[in-house]
């Protein structure tokens, strides 16, 4: 998929899309090596209690993960989420769509600045995550390390008012 095709992806609910697709997703082995927090398998008891979960966020602050949609296709999801006094920027994608990570994160990160008008964005990358140059491109800046359930993350900050317009746009 051409990177001119990104801009076509939509963005819904987790509560519309199919529970196979998010439950394959998840127990992909390329996805999962990036996903410290899911240690068990993930079959349809834990896709109900992970997208109540994000639901009740929306719920509750107005603000959680998306499913992102190409041609009728589930992707992936991701989006803003509430982590302690912080909003977190993350995503989940297919591996065929790993590319599509940039131009995901410039959207979420345009809501979180324009509409939601949040003061920083984080984003937690676990220590298998060693390219972080698109992160980097986009104004984060490594902001410490973080633990959650035992496991470690790295920590990196987006600061709104450092924010280019070339990023948001």
């Amino acid at each position: 998929m051409s990177a001119n095709n990104y801009h076509r992806i939509t963005f819904t609910r987790l509560s519309k899309i199919p529970p196979n697709a998010i439950i394959d997703l998840m127990n992909d082995p390329a996805v999962r090596r990036h996903l410290p927090l899911a240690q068990d398998e993930f079959g349809y008891v834990e896709c109900d209690r992970f997208v109540a979960i994000k639901e009740r966020m929306w719920e509750e602050r107005g603000l959680g993960p998306w499913a992102f949609v190409l041609d009728d296709e589930f992707i992936g999801w991701g989006g803003l989420q509430p982590e302690g006094d912080d909003v977190d920027l993350g995503l989940v994608l297919n591996q065929k769509y790993w590319g599509a990570g940039p131009a995901l994160y410039r959207r979420i990160l345009k809501h979180a600045f324009e509409e939601l008008c949040v003061d920083s964005v984080t984003a937690l990358l676990p220590p298998s995550r060693k390219r972080v140059a698109a992160l980097r491109r986009l104004g984060f800046h490594k902001d410490g390390e973080i633990v959650i359930q035992d496991q470690r993350f790295i920590r990196y900050r987006l600061i709104r008012s450092e924010v280019t317009q070339s990023v948001i746009r």
